[in-house]
């Protein structure tokens, strides 16, 4: 039979600090204190509650600075999905291995390369 744990008000407390200054998440967070994730969600939300753990605003430079992020991370979702489309990874559909040509074989992963049209 397991025995219940438990922890020190100051250990809580530096676990919740953990979760909201260093930007992880809670799941990561709780898997390298070896705490269940839900425990320290808890924690976080009690901390929270109580008005222990200050609900920032953003600051100007910081909005803009989040805003700017959004769109690269937006651009870079586009640049991805495109490079999806243009290289088709090994495990394509039946479809698509129709119209391959050649595979090319790189370290990491196999692309494989539409065959090249003859000209009529």
């Amino acid at each position: 039979m397991a025995t219940r744990r438990h922890f020190t008000q100051e250990y809580k407390d530096q676990a919740v600090s953990l979760v909201l200054d260093s930007g992880r998440s809670i799941a990561e967070v709780a898997k390298s204190i070896g705490v269940h994730e839900m425990t320290l969600g808890k924690w976080v939300k009690k901390a929270r509650e109580s008005g222990r753990v200050p609900d920032k605003d953003l600051s100007e430079p910081e909005r803009a600075e989040l805003e700017r992020l959004r769109k690269e991370n937006a651009t870079l979702r586009m640049e991805r999905d495109f490079a999806k489309k243009v290289i088709m990874p090994a495990g394509a559909g039946t479809r698509d291995r129709m119209r391959i040509g050649a595979v090319v074989r790189s370290r990491r992963r196999c692309f494989l390369v539409p065959r090249a049209r003859k000209k009529v």
